[in-house]
């Protein structure tokens, strides 16, 4: 059995990292607040978006002269694959998830045949990859020291796809961010984003039967709006994958004040037990030696 000294020694320990844990925890708790609003808050807009170019999409699927941010390369070869993870740990298995699924859809990929390029975006997210899949890392992005996320940010993520599509570097380009759904909760996702995919059966855009003149003409909408719905489809899983990991970060701190709290009980028992079978020994010496006399 450990001495008294090494029981204090312990129970001081974990007394002081319960302190730890708890203060992150509420630290976690204060930024989960504004985190979440934000990725609600951009939720309808990045959805109704993702409506719009999948109708584009499949309104000119096969036209020549369609934007590649829409309809793709036309060819399926080269998958560049965009992790979102976060800048620190601590959070559960929030930055596991994503570096398995991205893993996973990797190999799969490349048993398909196909050439496989990753863009990671957090370090926990790099340093995860790097151990197996570090030849297929082409850049990596840390987000650490920003207070928030800012849509600029995520415009230079989408700047870096484009040119990387422009230079027939990559043929299809896909997010993998968890998404928020509660503070213990977060689901991770696959959105891809280059091309456009399909609406889903059934789902159209209900125009109102209106005719629609274009000032100025089409393509010049088209190549202002595409870059800048790439970046809201990216801005959206930065927010996603913000909250999310607040709210995991949360519940991991949560579960470690607890668990610390539980092994300082434990000490304290053994460390009462280990006393008063010393005092006990004691008084035996005591007794045994004034019989003795």
């Amino acid at each position: 059995m450990p001495s008294l000294k090494a029981l204090r020694t312990r129970i001081n320990s974990v007394k002081s990292t319960q302190k730890i844990t708890s203060a992150m925890k509420m630290v976690a708790a204060s930024k989960l607040r504004r985190a979440q609003q934000q990725a609600e808050a951009a939720r309808p807009y990045a959805e109704r978006m993702d409506r719009m170019l999948r109708a584009l999409a499949a309104s000119v699927a096969g036209s020549p002269t369609a934007p590649p941010l829409l309809v793709g390369t036309g060819q399926d070869k080269t998958h560049l694959l965009i992790a979102v993870t976060a800048d620190r740990g601590l959070a559960g298995a929030f930055n596991a998830s994503i570096g398995r699924a991205t893993r996973n859809l990797a190999r799969r990929l490349e048993a398909e045949g196909k050439t496989v390029k990753i863009i990671t975006v957090g370090r926990k997210g790099r340093d995860y990859l790097r151990r197996e899949l570090s030849s297929r890392l082409v850049d990596d992005i840390s987000l650490a020291g920003k207070r928030r996320v800012e849509f600029s940010e995520a415009q230079e993520i989408g700047n870096r796809v484009t040119s990387m599509l422009a230079a027939g570097e990559i043929d299809v380009a896909t997010l993998i961010y968890n998404r928020f759904q509660s503070v213990i909760a977060q689901v991770v996702t696959e959105q891809q984003i280059i091309p456009a995919p399909p609406p889903p059966e059934g789902d159209t855009v209900d125009t109102g039967g209106a005719m629609y003149d274009f000032e100025p003409d089409e393509e010049t909408i088209l190549s202002r709006l595409l870059p800048q719905a790439l970046a809201v489809q990216v801005f959206r899983a930065l927010l996603e994958s913000a909250a999310g990991e607040h709210g995991a970060r949360m519940t991991a701190m949560d579960n470690a004040t607890r668990n610390a709290g539980d092994m300082i009980k434990r000490l304290t028992l053994n460390y009462n037990r280990a006393r008063q079978a010393n005092i006990t020994k004691e008084l035996i010496e005591i007794i045994s030696g004034a019989e003795a006399v």
